[in-house]
Formats: structure tokens, sequence, C-alpha cells
């Protein structure tokens, strides 16, 4: 099978100015998904960007930049699906699934990457995960008039025990692999997910400035 790495780094980010090339661990953010992206045993490793700088420094630290994404896909209102359907119909070549690194997900490992693409021969697509935990979903509450409310999945009883309800997982946003047929039914998941179980210190997804000092606070207390 023949897959395509493609790490999307479009260059207005909101909730971190300049987010791509903000500093972690003395290097710039999307550093961490190229190097584990060229260490996998991805065909091939490309960068969509619309941004010249982001462009430059991916160029700089051994990615492959071969086009400009448009100004249309780098918009808020962008999706994800139309950045590798744009990538997969401009490249001069054929692929059989796409993997989506994003450069939010830093601590991901080319062993990661390299599981992922075992598992796909199993079915259409293998999308990663994390364990909910204590942030179990029967534990959860609307709130109507200022009163909790119970959702219908509620826990059999008020505040049961973590290891009596049934493990949930929630996806953590550092690998998407999906084969080409089910992307142009525009849908990362298709028919058959696997799920691809990753820890929590390797699953954190770096959207706040509250991530990010996360993400620093990991590195230099040696978790990662």
């Amino acid at each position: 099978m023949k897959v395509l790495g493609l790490i999307p780094a479009r260059g207005g980010s909101k909730s971190i100015v300049n987010k791509n090339l903000v500093d972690l661990g003395g290097c710039p953010l999307i550093k961490w998904t190229i190097d584990t992206a060229i260490k996998s045993k991805l065909n091939r490793v490309i960068v969509s960007t619309d941004n010249g700088e982001i462009a430059n420094v991916c160029r700089n630290f051994g990615a492959e930049v071969p086009f400009d994404r448009p100004k249309d896909l780098a918009s808020d209102d962008a999706q994800s699906i139309d950045v590798v359907l744009h990538a997969l119909d401009v490249l001069d070549e054929q692929f059989d699934a796409v993997m989506l690194l994003q450069p939010t997900s830093p601590f991901r490992t080319s062993e990661d990457i390299d599981l992922a693409l075992t598992m796909i021969g199993a079915g259409s697509s293998v999308i990663s995960v994390v364990p909910v935990d204590g942030t179990h979903p029967a534990r959860m509450k609307f709130i109507e008039d200022g009163f909790l409310v119970d959702p219908p999945f509620v826990e059999e009883v008020e505040n049961m025990p973590r290891q009596k309800l049934r493990p949930m997982y929630i996806r953590n946003g550092a690998i998407y692999l999906t084969g080409v047929n089910d992307l142009k039914n525009r849908t990362f998941k298709g028919a058959k997910s696997r799920a691809l179980v990753m820890p929590r210190e390797r699953s954190l997804n770096i959207d706040s400035e509250f991530d990010l000092f996360i993400a620093r606070a990991m590195l230099d207390g040696g978790l990662i």
C-alpha cells in the first residue's frame, strides 16, 4: 500500500499566533511532526501550507512543500478533508491512502505512525484515540435553568467508580489514516475504522496557550 503523509499547516491561527512556528523544546512546533513523519515508513511526506514563512521553515527541516495551498483552503471555515483532496488532485503521484498528521500533536512517534500503517489492511481507516478516563460521558450533565440534568446515557448511580463504566475513547488528533476511496466520499472514518489507542502523554493536542504550557511542562519534567 502506498501512503502519503500530509502535514497541514495554515498560517492564520487565531488561538496561538503563528502556532505552527511557536517554540516547543527549542524548535518550531511543526518540526516535531516533520521529524517523526520522515523517520516513519510513509512513502512520501509533504506539507500543505498557504504561508511562505512556514514553507521555508519546513523545507529547512527537510520537509517537501510541493505546492502553495489556495487561500480558500486556509480559512477558519476550511475543512481538513478538502485540504487532503486538494493535495491528491495536484500531486504527480497516485496513492492508496493518506495519513493526516496535524502539527498540533507533537508527541506522536514514528512507531505510532508505523503501527497505524500495519493496521489499515484490516479496515478502511485507522484513527488514533485516547481513553477518556475520568471525563467519561456517563458522568456529564446538561444545565437547564441553572439545574443539572442527566443525559440519556447517564451512569447507573451517581458517582459510579470509573472502573465500572464501559471504557470510552476520544479522537486525539494525532493520526487519521484513510483510504483514498473513502476520502473521495468525504470521510476520514470510512466504513470500518480501526482504533489506534495511544497513551495520554502522547495524545496532547495543542489548541490553546494552556495546552502549550502543558506541553512545555511535560518536556521540562521529562515526561516526553
